[in-house]
């Protein structure tokens, strides 16, 4: 259940989004606890994986398992060896704190991370079909329109519109969980745009970097360091600006 009925004092009822303590564990050990939305948590964990360079490829992943407790869900993964041993190897080198965003780290340096490049997108996106993208996207969230509290994250081919759609309570989230879904389901992330629904920051920025998803498209302008970053990774921006979209980085000014 991802929403739920409360009686306002007034004695409307109103449909509330259900955000819960998630633990994800791998190998037996907790990685991250993140508020969530309680659906899709295994794209969820997934995508976390990869996104936060855990695994290098699903198969790394050999079984999923969700435990509900009274304190909140757990979604243990295990993993290959090879992934293992690095895991392990991660958790001795790096103690630090964990959250939504930057997870796991504990010196400055590592929050802005090396980025390998990525490729120009094969495909074109226009400024009409970005705004498009983003109007159509509101027809794809039905966690949003039952309770106005969650953000989304949708996957755009050329020909095809929005093919996939994720949504959470958090912005993050929403991402990891897309994430997941596209590996699981064998879709290319270079073959289509991220369009979300959130303010595009430099955490964001380096997930969809180490996916290799060449455009992402965002309604509110983005942060001088998530362009800076964008920028340097080849990766391209377009993003609110003023009352339409402009682009605020383009692949041939990758300088990484």
């Amino acid at each position: 259940m991802t929403a739920t009925d409360w009686e306002m004092p007034s004695g409307a009822v109103q449909r509330l989004a259900e955000e819960v303590p998630v633990a994800l564990s791998f190998d037996g050990v907790t990685q991250a606890v993140m508020m969530a939305s309680p659906a899709d948590l295994e794209d969820f964990a997934l995508g976390f994986a990869l996104s936060e360079g855990l695994i290098e490829d699903a198969s790394e992943i050999t079984r999923q398992e969700l435990e509900v407790t009274e304190a909140g869900i757990e979604a243990r993964n295990w993993l290959a060896a090879p992934a293992g041993a690095r895991f392990a190897e991660r958790r001795r080198a790096t103690m630090g704190p964990v959250g939504c965003g930057l997870c796991g780290i504990e010196q400055l340096e590592e929050a802005r991370r090396k980025l390998a490049p990525v490729l120009p997108p094969a495909f074109t996106m226009t400024p009409e079909q970005a705004a498009e993208a983003l109007e159509t996207l509101r027809d794809h969230q039905p966690l949003q329109d039952e309770t106005r509290a969650a953000h989304a994250s949708s996957f755009w081919q050329p020909g095809k519109g929005i093919v996939l759609t994720r949504e959470d309570v958090g912005r993050h989230n929403a991402l990891d969980k897309l994430i997941g879904a596209l590996i699981r389901g064998e879709i290319d992330p270079a073959s289509g745009a991220l369009v979300m629904t959130s303010r595009l920051s430099v955490d964001l920025i380096q997930k969809v970097a180490t996916l290799r998803i060449p455009v992402i498209v965002g309604p509110s302008a983005p942060t001088a360091l998530a362009v800076s970053e964008a920028r340097d990774a080849g990766l391209t921006v377009i993003a609110r600006a003023g009352r339409g979209l402009a682009l605020y980085t383009a692949p041939q000014e990758a300088t990484a």
